[in-house]
């Protein structure tokens, strides 16, 4: 395998879909087969963790968020996951920061590439693949409380995020994951092969 770090050297999937639908499984099933998996949502975390422009202005918006100049993102998340408004908010101030680290990462591989992102808009420009991860809404719900959030939580989330049919409008390519895993499977092995060219 080349070690050049050209990213139009290897393939860069976004890989996209609700609570629930497996998108988490599906990447590690990418990363089996050498794909480098970047998660959005653990950048999200790094970024409110410690780039301190983003804390900052987290403190300003919601005060009691913010303990000793540490995100609570417990408190956080019950600000925003209740107030559309203030879930615009926070997007607006973390998304810039998590695209830029995304593309330097993205610039950084030496190999194919799986970008695990929760929003249509994060990436939303870019030779990338598109791929949603979809599931029936209560198979994704059972799944997400099973994981040990409440139901009404998981339910207040999903009421927040793009459903199904918009995240299959949105993608290049659909995995369906409301049943047998092993059938799953056989369909992102199908998808990497012709990622890679292999077949």
């Amino acid at each position: 395998m080349t070690t050049t770090s050209d990213p139009s050297q290897f393939p860069v999937l976004l890989l996209g879909g609700g609570i629930g639908a497996g998108k988490s499984r599906v990447a590690g099933e990418f990363s089996r087969r050498g794909f480098e998996v970047i998660e959005a949502d653990t950048v999200g975390h790094d970024v409110l963790n410690s780039d301190t422009g983003a804390i900052a202005a987290v403190a300003v918006a919601w005060p009691d968020a913010v303990v000793d100049g540490v995100v609570d993102r417990t408190i956080l998340a019950r600000i925003v996951f209740s107030d559309a408004d203030a879930l615009a908010k926070l997007e607006s101030i973390t998304h810039p920061v998590i695209g830029q680290v995304l593309l330097r990462r993205i610039g950084d591989a030496t190999g194919p590439v799986v970008v695990e992102i929760p929003l249509m808009k994060v990436l939303s420009k870019g030779p990338y693949l598109r791929v949603a991860v979809v599931a029936d809404v209560q198979i994704r719900e059972d799944r997400a409380v099973g994981r040990g959030a409440s139901r009404e939580d998981v339910r207040n989330r999903m009421s927040h995020q793009q459903s199904d049919a918009q995240w299959a409008d949105w993608a290049d390519r659909v995995i369906e994951n409301s049943g047998d895993w092993d059938a799953t499977a056989q369909s992102v092995g199908a998808l990497i092969d012709e990622v890679l060219g292999n077949g």
